[in-house]
């Protein structure tokens, strides 16, 4: 069985200290790039109309329930063979490693090689989708913005940052039940379980048992990864940091 380093836990590590590591990874920059890039090609457009306060709006509402989509269906993936062909996703098997380990920097954020497509993709739905450039830069602005947010509050979550305001308590207890008691459960990452109370995921913690593949996806490590993954699924103190 391959054994995975656990990054010790740094006391005092403050906002600060999240701050300047969020930036030494390279999805910030890319996606912080394509938000000044779409900023200054908004401002530069003009053409401001109502309908470009109403894309923010609708993205913000669409938002936590296409981040769950994405988090059951692309990001646990379960690996699926075609003939010869074996279809798993980098986005997955990425997603694989960071729940083997949550607290492992490199593998919280998005791959920058997924990146260099789906960045190109949301380009390509601000010049083809929307009526007006500027009604689409306003999309891709906000995109980027949004994209900002989740790599910053997924990163976070598993810092070793302390969280203090009641409103990232719940997204953080929240998000960590998913990883260290039951990982079908509490798919959202934005919000304190906004996507989740609707669709169904959203249970009494005291009601669910704790899954030997939380730290396992799909149980695809050996049997002995899985006993170990229970046990440290029942570790509730972590999720309640």
């Amino acid at each position: 069985m391959t054994t995975t380093q656990v990054r010790p836990i740094r006391k005092g590590f403050t906002l600060s200290d999240a701050w300047s590591e969020f930036w030494k990874y390279p999805s910030a920059w890319m996606i912080s790039t394509t938000l000044i890039a779409a900023l200054t090609a908004r401002i530069l457009v003009g053409d401001w109309q109502y309908t470009d306060a109403l894309v923010p709006v609708a993205m913000l509402a669409v938002f936590p329930f296409f981040e769950w989509i994405v988090h059951v269906f692309v990001l646990h993936w379960k690996p699926r063979s075609v003939g010869p062909l074996t279809i798993d996703p980098l986005l997955a098997r990425k997603h694989r490693e960071h729940h083997i380990n949550p607290r492992e920097v490199a593998v919280i954020f998005i791959p920058w090689k997924a990146l260099l497509w789906v960045l190109p993709v949301a380009i390509g739905i601000a010049v083809l989708a929307f009526p007006r450039p500027g009604m689409g830069l306003t999309f891709l602005t906000f995109l980027a913005m949004l994209g900002l947010v989740y790599e910053w509050c997924h990163y976070l979550i598993h810092s070793d940052y302390k969280p203090k305001g009641k409103l990232y308590r719940a997204i953080y207890k929240n998000h960590r039940f998913h990883h260290f008691k039951n990982e079908h459960y509490w798919f959202s990452v934005t919000t304190a379980g906004t996507s989740d109370r609707v669709l169904g995921t959203y249970p009494d913690p005291a009601g669910v048992e704790n899954s030997p593949t939380a730290k396992n996806l799909h149980g695809a490590r050996s049997g002995s990864a899985d006993r170990e993954a229970a046990t440290n699924g029942g570790r509730l103190k972590m999720a309640k940091r």
